[in-house]
């Protein structure tokens, strides 16, 4: 599927169209599920034994049979069960992603890197194609309806794809939502002046997902801002950080600059930036420390769906000691990273860092402009 396939199929709805949108969710999805289940039924005995794999191939192989068996939609009345349906099971599959991270984590002394992040690779852009179909066939049907959408806003959306998406504006919401919290840094107290974050560029828009284009953002803003506070924390004011738009013909980028070291103090856990992409520990040391596993392991028990939203209700929400006994309230888990590349990538884009040691990061952000990209989906 492309971006454009998806808003020229949902520009004109009707009861027909949305009829259909609804089989293709039904037949499609259990086919990229099945993908999914050989990939797991190919991995090592002892990497399926490993804590939350098991789960996860569980949860595939339940839903696979549900689809499986799940009979074809004719009415609107129909297609509102199937909605509920769909509903239920992305919220069974939120545990997906951190005890996947969990298991392939325990798992990397088991597994080359280049296998262990391909496999990883597969797994999480499969997770994303699916979530995608299927959230955006309930938005369309829930605008049919004339439903309250939540992700409405004043910029014109089709389904879940925000057809005039301000750049500027979904930056600067990042860095807005980020610059009273203190993301929990051992020399930097929540009294610390904020760091500001200065947009400049193309003021333009796009047809995108937004919830995509903003969590790539939000991570990246997340990260330079606990290195500036970490790096700068005697100076007054803070160096702020510059987020560049520049719009190509093809393409749209984002370059997020600070001033916070650069990635010299994680040269003992990496030895090239591209390796905070990675699920393995032999390029990412940090993969194997007791507190990311602690991590990962409080987050399987709840799920997290990987959004903006999601992180900030967390932080907003009073802390709950049975659930999150001996994590912090920002505590790092390692994801927010690799499914940054993740994200952008699905659709063709890129995301590369680049670190002048002693002074600072660069993050460069491609995304695809036209809307023509394919999925990066690997059958």
């Amino acid at each position: 599927m492309t971006l454009r396939q998806l808003v020229f199929f949902g520009r004109s709805m009707d009861e027909d169209r949305l009829v259909k949108s609804a089989n293709y969710v039904r037949t499609e999805l259990p086919v990229r599920i099945a993908h999914r289940l050989r990939d797991l039924q190919k991995l090592p005995y002892i990497v399926v034994t490993q804590e939350g794999v098991a789960k996860v191939y569980e949860l595939y192989w339940s839903a696979f049979e549900k689809f499986r068996k799940y009979p074809p939609i004719t009415n609107l009345k129909e297609n509102e069960a199937f909605c509920q349906f769909l509903t239920t099971l992305l919220d069974e599959h939120a545990t997906v992603i951190p005890s996947l991270s969990l298991g392939m984590s325990l798992s990397s002394p088991y597994l080359a890197p280049d296998d262990l992040d391909s496999f990883m690779r597969r797994m999480l852009v499969s997770r994303i194609s699916r979530r995608v179909l299927a959230h955006h066939h309930i938005a369309l049907s829930e605008s049919y309806a004339g439903k309250h959408k939540p992700w409405e806003s004043s910029e014109p959306n089709v389904g879940i794809i925000t057809t005039g998406l301000n750049v500027k504006a979904s930056i600067e919401k990042c860095a807005s939502l980020l610059k009273h919290q203190s993301l929990e840094l051992a020399n930097a107290e929540r009294t610390q002046a904020p760091v500001e974050v200065i947009v400049e560029g193309d003021d333009m828009k796009f047809s995108y997902i937004r919830a995509h284009l903003e969590y790539i953002v939000f991570e990246l803003l997340k990260n330079s801002i606990r290195a500036t506070r970490a790096k700068q924390v005697d100076s007054e004011p803070l160096p702020p950080i510059r987020a560049t738009i520049a719009a190509g013909d093809n393409a749209v980028g984002i370059r997020i600059s600070d001033q916070g070291g650069g990635l010299l103090a994680l040269q003992n856990q990496v030895h090239h930036p591209s390796d905070l992409f990675s699920f393995s520990h032999k390029r990412n040391s940090a993969r194997m420390e007791h507190s990311r596993l602690g991590s990962l392991r409080t987050a399987s028990s709840h799920g997290i769906w990987a959004t903006v939203h999601e992180q900030v209700e967390s932080w907003n929400r009073p802390p709950d000691p049975e659930k999150e006994a001996g994590v912090g309230k920002h505590a790092r888990m390692g994801i927010g990273l690799p499914m940054s590349n993740i994200f952008a990538t699905y659709f063709g884009g890129s995301l590369e860092l680049v670190s002048l040691d002693g002074y600072g990061t660069d993050a460069y952000v491609r995304l695809p402009k036209l809307g023509t990209n394919l999925e990066a989906v690997n059958f």
